[in-house]
């Protein structure tokens, strides 16, 4: 027990109050010291790290200075708190405080002079040894600086014709620069070589700075091989690349589950028919663009109430098609994880992507697409051949080019991307100008088949609309069909029934899938698509006028009175589409240029002036490659199936081939797009011009003039003007798969 005076404990006290704060001071000072030399030093350390880069040279240099400033002002503050505690020290030694034994203890307990001025004197040596090791550093990076700083002043932009938009855009950089993270992120920091080596190296717009360090040119070892894709047994690995979280991909997945037993069967067939052909796997991106949160996903919220399920069930068989023929696949619903899969730099898009694209082919929607080319900068451009675009509609070639769309007023929210016509693809064979991809209808067995038959019910009818919209003006073709049969519908609505729907509609509203195909097959008559018309036909297409009443209720009459099996097309089961994705895949080619013979006169890329390799068909007014012709170009479809017809004045280059039995192939148009082929057809031209038109080439025979293709982007099977006659580019193709020609698989 300790024993003080009253005079005593209030010294005590003020020992306590005053000597604690002193030693947490004092403390404090030491851990500010060395927070203070860690972030000093890390500055040097980090120049140190960065030394290949000439983008933080000043910024590490100067603030390395001031470091050095810094620390001498501090070991003279140290030296300088030393001499007032020895005077303290002295201080106390004379005052009569210490003589009173009974408080010696308080003071002994919180007597700081003695221990705290070693550690006082350590810190300070270790401050001044640490001060001369930063000099020497600043000596070595100063003398470093100077070098890289000197080159830095030397840069100029350079004049260079084989870079001749390298000065605009560093003079885009000088005022534009900060307005992208992304330019920092690649190390643009104001300056001209910043901008130069940007320009040069990560874009491609500058030459590269012959100062700077580069590794000599190394001749790179041969890829190894790829790996070969071969035909999947099971689908569970697909069903969870797919993922979870929304009812549109529940949708899909159980839609894939459905006709998994199908899809495996069709695997099977087709792996027999391509008996072992070799074939790349191939790394395939899937970004359903549609469905991210930032393009609204306003189909997930719809899917069990029986909303838009078409672009679904389509997406649901491209994924299926493409995990059964083998090749390795990403999926993606979101934006954040396309931008991870394809290496987005962090910022607003205006930069390349971070390494070289890893996915040979990426299939995605409008949504989708415009999603790549914010977030891709130069890099879109650079990839966009690999791009295939789930198209439900398609594009043709007049709405896709950009410059060409907006002289004619051809206004769209879908067109201008100036892809190749062909890498759109559609539900539906609307237009041979886009690929047909399509998607699967669920294949009958025997047994199925004629209970379909069984249950029809002969005076039933399915007009197929659900939008309000589409059965607007229908009244008087609707009333005669309601004569006979009884209509219908599954027109959309929430709250009140449509005024445009007949009142004598059986209205469904929307309805889920299966109980739509229910719906379909109890139906004697279903309005279908040009598609059946064209290519399917009677007995279970009919093709009809329906402002003409007499030949519409004519043809319900004959329709009434016709039996017909249940008929699916080929290109519609899962083998006819595995067959078709497989083609695609293996010989479409957009990123490679296309074979052509040398020209000398080269008049544009669309228009070659090197004779001709057509020959007039035996017998006949069409010309077809000759065998003669010297030359077979690395061309899909292969050109042995090409055919040139010239179309009469009202129709398409599709009607034209379509009414020999054939398909018109645009990727055929540069064969033909010759003043020698008008001559071959027997078509005088008393002058020939090249201009930018999607009708082109053709003639205007009234007043002789022809007219050929500039613009290769232009090519088109769409389109005809009562003035003009087409040279038209026509193939066969497999009975039943209209996409490939006989010799395409």
């Amino acid at each position: 027990m300790i024993t003080v005076n009253a005079d005593g404990k209030i010294m005590v006290r003020r020992c306590l109050v005053t000597l604690r704060p002193f030693r947490i001071f004092v403390l404090g000072i030491g851990f500010f010291t060395l927070c203070f030399l860690m972030t000093s030093l890390g500055g040097q350390f980090s120049a140190k790290r960065l030394g290949d880069s000439p983008f933080t040279i000043r910024t590490e240099v100067m603030g390395a200075l001031e470091s050095r400033g810094v620390l001498r002002r501090m070991s003279d503050m140290l030296e300088m708190l030393m001499k007032r505690m020895d005077i303290l020290a002295r201080l106390e030694n004379s005052t009569d405080f210490h003589k009173g034994d009974e408080a010696r203890f308080p003071l002994d307990r919180f007597q700081p002079a003695a221990g705290l001025m070693e550690r006082i004197q350590a810190i300070a040596q270790n401050v001044s040894d640490i001060a001369v090791k930063v000099d020497q550093i600043l000596r070595n990076s100063l003398l470093n600086g100077k070098v890289m700083e000197g080159r830095r002043d030397q840069c100029e932009v350079p004049r260079d014709p084989k870079y001749p938009d390298c000065a605009g855009k560093v003079e885009w950089m000088r005022a534009r620069w900060t307005s992208d993270p992304c330019y920092a992120f690649f190390g643009v920091d104001g300056t001209e070589c910043s901008f130069l080596i940007y320009l040069s190296e990560v874009e491609w717009f500058c030459p590269p700075l012959p100062w700077r360090n580069r590794t000599a040119a190394v001749p790179s070892p041969p890829p190894p091989p790829r790996a070969q894709a071969a035909f999947r047994r099971d689908l569970a690995r697909l069903l969870e690349l797919i993922g979870t979280g929304k009812e549109s991909l529940s949708f899909m997945k159980k839609r894939i589950r459905h006709l998994a037993q199908q899809w495996l069967r069709a695997a099977r067939r087709l792996e027999q028919k391509l008996a072992g052909r070799q074939r790349d796997q191939k790394h395939i991106l899937i970004h359903i663009g549609f469905l991210t949160e930032e393009s609204g996903d306003v189909f997930s919220p719809r899917v069990l109430k029986g909303g838009p399920l078409g672009e679904m069930v389509q997406w649901a068989d491209i994924l299926a098609a493409l995990f059964m023929l083998g090749h390795s696949l990403k999926v993606t619903v979101s934006l954040k994880e396309l931008q991870s899969h394809l290496g987005v730099p962090p910022g607003r898009g205006n930069c390349p992507l971070t390494s070289p694209l890893p996915f040979d082919l990426i299939y995605t929607d409008y949504h989708g697409l415009q999603q790549m080319k914010q977030h891709m900068g130069l890099s879109f451009k650079k990839y966009r051949c690999r791009v295939r675009v789930i198209d439900t509609f398609g594009t043709e070639p007049a709405y896709n080019h950009e410059e060409y769309a907006t002289l004619r007023g051809y206004r769209t929210n879908w067109g201008y991307w100036n892809l190749q016509p062909t890498q759109f693809m559609t539900m539906f064979p609307h237009t041979p100008d886009n690929s047909f991809m399509g998607f699967v209808s669920e294949e009958l067995n025997q047994t199925e088949r004629q209970l379909i038959k069984a249950n029809k019910v002969s005076s039933m009818a399915v007009v197929y609309g659900k939008e309000a919209s589409i059965w607007k003006g229908k009244e008087k073709f609707l009333t005669i069909l309601n004569k006979y049969m009884e209509i219908h519908g599954t027109v959309y609505y929430e709250t009140q029934r449509p005024p445009e729907v007949p009142a004598f509609v059986k209205n469904h509203g929307l309805l889920p899938q299966h109980e739509f195909q229910q719906l379909l097959r109890k139906a004697k008559v279903s309005s279908q698509h040009p598609y059946a018309e064209d290519f399917i036909g009677k007995p279970h297409v009919w093709t009809v006028d329906y402002n003409n009443s007499e030949e519409f209720e004519a043809a319900i009459k004959t329709i009434m009175r016709t039996q017909v099996d249940p008929y699916l097309p080929y290109e519609y089961t899962c083998e006819g589409m595995l067959e078709r994705i497989h083609a695609y895949i293996q010989h479409q080619d957009f990123c490679t240029p296309p074979s052509l013979p040398p020209s000398p006169k080269t008049k544009s890329p669309a228009m070659q002036s090197s004779p001709s390799p057509l020959a007039l068909s035996p017998n006949s007014t069409h010309l077809v490659w000759s065998p003669s012709a010297g030359w077979a170009p690395q061309a899909w479809p292969p050109v042995a199936s090409l055919q040139v017809w010239v179309s009469e004045p009202q129709h398409t280059c599709t009607e034209t081939c379509r009414r020999r039995g054939l398909v018109c192939e645009p990727t055929f148009f540069r064969f033909l797009n010759k003043e020698e082929v008008f001559l071959q057809l027997g078509i005088a031209c008393d002058s020939t011009e090249s201009e930018m038109n999607h009708l082109y080439p053709a003639v205007a025979e009234n007043v002789r003039e022809c007219y050929l293709q500039k613009e290769p982007l232009l090519f088109s099977c769409a389109g005809y003007n009562p003035k003009y006659r087409r040279l038209c580019p026509c193939r066969d193709f497999r009975q039943g798969q209209v996409a490939l020609c006989r010799d395409c698989l």
